[in-house]
């Protein structure tokens, strides 16, 4: 009995662990980047942007980006 529930628990972990955090996307990779040495950002971290963008890489420096379905709106 007690195999079972210890089983159980680590099924539940394991099933915890892999639920998504806050946001659902990630951000796109960046494929070209500026020459600018130390680029200037727009942001630092998600909390910085607007509602349901996050601060992401760019080609120079941190921009808030949308989720890339929403610009094809």
């Amino acid at each position: 009995m007690k195999s079972v529930a210890a089983l159980l628990l680590m099924g539940m972990l394991i099933f915890w662990t892999e639920l998504p955090t806050g946001s659902a996307w990630s951000c796109p990779p960046v494929r070209i980047t500026c020459a600018i040495p130390n680029p200037p950002n727009a942001c630092y971290s998600d909390h910085q942007c607007p509602e349901f963008q996050k601060c992401c890489p760019s080609y120079c420096g941190r921009r808030c980006r949308s989720h890339p379905s929403a610009l094809s709106i």
